[in-house]
C-alpha cells in the first residue's frame, strides 16, 4: 500500500476542506490515490448529509451581493445560531450570494447546479455539512434588477458587510443623480427591514389573499348585525386599511413618520434630478415560515435521568 504522507494529507484537505483524521482514512480507504480520496470524501458527506437532513434547519444567515444596477438575496439555514458565528459557513454563504448574483439565479435548484470553487454550491454544502455536522439547506434566492437606476442593500444588525439575519434589497429606476439614489434607497430599504411589507402596491397584491382578507373582514363586519349593503361599503374601508399594512407604497415611512412611501418616492425625484420608480424589494429574515421542532422540556429531562 502506498505511504501516506503528511503532505498528501495537507493537499487533500486543501482540496476538499476535510479534517486532518477525515483525509487520513480517505486516504488509506482509497490507497493513497487523491482522486479516488476526494471520491470517498464526497459521498461520505452525502450520507452524512442525509443523515441529518431530517433535523430542523431555522438558523443560519441571510446575504445580499450587489454589482451596479443588479443585486442578489439568499437565505442559507443551519440548525442552531453557533453555525452563523462560524467563519467557513460565513465565507460559504457570502459566496453563495456571489454565485447568485453572477447566474441571475431565482430558484434554489439553478443556485445548486451553480459552480462555486470547482465544484457546484450544493457540493460545497455538503462538505460544509460533513465537517461542521449540523443539517445545512439552501432555503431559497432572489435577484433584482434595473435597466437604468440602482439596486441597494441594507443589513439589519448585520455581522459584516451584506451578511446577517435581516437582509433587504431595493431597486430604483431612475437617470437621477446615484448618489441621490442610494441614500433614499437606502431609507426604503430600512423601512422594508423594519415594516416588513408583503407586496409592492395594491396592484401586486395576490389575489388568493387578497380574497382571504376579504372573507375575513366580511365575515367580521356580519357580525356587526348591519344591512348587506352598509357591510359592503365597510369592507371597502377595511381593505384600504390592509392595503396600509401590506403594500409598500401605502405604508407610512418608518423614518419620517409622516409621509407614505409613495409620497417619499414622488419626492425623491427633486433631489435625484430625475423621474423616480421604485421598481421592486426583496426582504429575507432568517428562519421566516420554518417551524421549529418544540422539544417537550419533561421528555428532555427523562431521557437525562434515564441516560
Amino acid at each position: 500500500m502506498a505511504e501516506i504522507t503528511a503532505s498528501m494529507v495537507k493537499e487533500l484537505r486543501e482540496k476538499t476542506g476535510a479534517g486532518m483524521m477525515e483525509a487520513k482514512k480517505a486516504l488509506v480507504e482509497s490507497k493513497g490515490d487523491m482522486e479516488a480520496a476526494s471520491d470517498w470524501l464526497r459521498k461520505k458527506g452525502l450520507a452524512t448529509a442525509e443523515k441529518k437532513s431530517s433535523r430542523t434547519a431555522a438558523e443560519g444567515l441571510v446575504a445580499f451581493a450587489i454589482s451596479g444596477t443588479k443585486g442578489a438575496l439568499v437565505e442559507v439555514n443551519a440548525e442552531t445560531d453557533f453555525v452563523g458565528k462560524n467563519d467557513e459557513f460565513r465565507a460559504y454563504v457570502s459566496k453563495v450570494a456571489e454565485v447568485a448574483l453572477k447566474t441571475g439565479a431565482n430558484d434554489v435548484e439553478k443556485l445548486a447546479a451553480a459552480a462555486l470553487d470547482g465544484k457546484t454550491v450544493q457540493d460545497g454544502l455538503t462538505a460544509l455539512i460533513a465537517k461542521i455536522g449540523e443539517n445545512m439547506k439552501l432555503r431559497r434566492c432572489a435577484t433584482l434588477e434595473v435597466k437604468q437606476g440602482v439596486v441597494i442593500g441594507y443589513m439589519h444588525n448585520a455581522l459584516e458587510p451584506g451578511l446577517g439575519k435581516i437582509g433587504v434589497l431595493v431597486a430604483l429606476e431612475s437617470s437621477g443623480q446615484t448618489d441621490k439614489l442610494n441614500e433614499i434607497g437606502k431609507q426604503i430599504a430600512m423601512h422594508v427591514a423594519a415594516a416588513f411589507p408583503k407586496f409592492l402596491d395594491s396592484s401586486s397584491v395576490d389575489a388568493s389573499a387578497l380574497e382571504k382578507e376579504k372573507n375575513f373582514l366580511r365575515d367580521q363586519a356580519r357580525q356587526s348585525g348591519k344591512p348587506p349593503e352598509i357591510i359592503e361599503k365597510m369592507l371597502e374601508g377595511r381593505i384600504r386599511k390592509f392595503y396600509e399594512e401590506v403594500c409598500l407604497m401605502d405604508q407610512v415611512s418608518v423614518i419620517d413618520g409622516e409621509n407614505r412611501i409613495s409620497k417619499v418616492v414622488e419626492n425623491a425625484a427633486k433631489d435625484a434630478g430625475a423621474p423616480v420608480k421604485l421598481a421592486g424589494f426583496l426582504r429575507f429574515q432568517l428562519g421566516e415560515g420554518i417551524e421549529k421542532e418544540e422539544k417537550d422540556f419533561a421528555s428532555e429531562v427523562a431521557a437525562v435521568v434515564n441516560g
